[in-house]
């Protein structure tokens, strides 16, 4: 599918590696300029934005706690001010701590929750002024498999995710009639650092015999941006192994 985004600006959280890298990649690719936010790893966003600057649109680094509302404001004032109104928000930042039932803490789940739910509302919050001011936005959220499985993360994460997905048919019916479409994309088994060095050490039970991709999941990504009549759905992304 060819995609002209010349002229929108995207923000995508968490794209300073695997999917969000990907994401970041394909939104360039497409025309968009794409501000990639990191919170650590400046090395590696740095690396993804001379990919992009390779590619030609305008790019740069935000670093930003994307959980902390101030923080949040920040980062948007920073990318508005840089390359101009957000018409693209991809949620995508995340953690995953492996925690079974006896081991999980409160501040394990507090801190899933806070990353994985609440930056998504905060970030949303945040770009919406703009987004109805030119009548016309796309929020794409990355939930997971585990959303409505029960993953192999744990049941902090399955919550987070079931929320994301909820998150998204809430804005999505209160956004609709506003040119602004929100949707999601649910990946399972995906061939990141997180899946391969500890979630899942062989493809073995994927239908299709292999892990995803990360440019798979940043294709369905850019899909549902192109598409004006989807919003409020969950693209799940498994390879076989569950189907809606």
């Amino acid at each position: 599918m060819h995609l002209n985004l010349d002229g929108r600006i995207a923000l995508v959280t968490g794209g300073s590696r695997g999917i969000g890298a990907a994401i970041a990649l394909v939104l360039a690719e497409a025309g968009a300029a794409v501000a990639i936010n990191y919170r650590e790893r400046a090395v590696d966003a740095e690396r993804i934005a001379a990919a992009v600057t390779a590619i030609g649109p305008r790019v740069m680094t935000v670093a930003a706690d994307v959980s902390n509302g101030e923080a949040v404001v920040s980062m948007i004032r920073t990318v508005t001010e840089t390359l101009g109104p957000i018409d693209i928000l991809i949620n995508n930042a995340g953690i995953a701590l492996i925690r079974g039932i006896d081991d999980l803490t409160e501040a394990d789940f507090d801190q899933t929750i806070s990353v994985n739910l609440k930056s998504a509302f905060l970030c949303t919050q945040a770009v919406l002024p703009y987004m109805r001011a030119q009548g016309w936005g796309r929020i794409v959220n990355i939930s997971s498999g585990a959303a409505r499985g029960a993953g192999g993360v744990g049941l902090h994460y399955n919550a987070s995710k079931a929320g994301m997905e909820g998150l998204t048919r809430g804005y999505a019916a209160r956004l609709v009639k506003q040119g602004i479409t929100v949707n999601a994309v649910a990946p399972s088994l995906i061939e990141t650092d997180m899946v391969t060095s500890g979630l899942a050490s062989s493809a073995s039970r994927i239908p299709v015999g292999r892990f995803g991709t990360s440019k798979e999941v940043a294709q369905v990504v850019l899909m549902l941006i192109g598409n004006a009549y989807m919003t409020g759905q969950t693209i799940a992304l498994s390879g076989g192994m569950a189907f809606n």
